[in-house]
């Protein structure tokens, strides 16, 4: 049996990158989201705590599926071992959003394309 596939997902939200585990990645049923299921966080000691992991893992606590826009999402990496999830500040980084318009299938733009 193959072992399971892990994601490491990296996104823009509210001026913070966040970077989270998941299982499942995919473009999500939502046009323009990518769909992110079964999040993953670390069994750490109760000795030892992170807040940074601490904060991320009570925003998600009880999500069973979140989608992402696709244009907040930086890069979505496959790994084999788990890290720790963490919320960074992006500002002072070289870090950008790139801003697109994403337009429905049979919408036309101001160009009239």
């Amino acid at each position: 049996m193959s072992a399971k596939r892990l994601y490491r997902i990296s996104f823009i939200n509210q001026g913070k990158v966040y970077e989270v585990y998941a299982r499942s990645v995919a473009q999500g049923s939502l046009f323009g989201f990518i769909e992110i299921e079964k999040l993953v966080f670390g069994e750490r000691s109760t000795v030892v705590l992170d807040p940074g992991e601490e904060r991320i893992k009570s925003e998600f606590a009880g999500v069973r599926r979140t989608y992402i826009p696709m244009h907040a999402v930086l890069r979505i990496d496959e790994v084999e071992k788990e890290g720790v999830s963490k919320i960074s500040d992006a500002r002072g980084s070289n870090v950008a959003q790139f801003p697109m318009p994403i337009l429905a299938p049979g919408q036309r733009n101001d160009s009239g394309e």
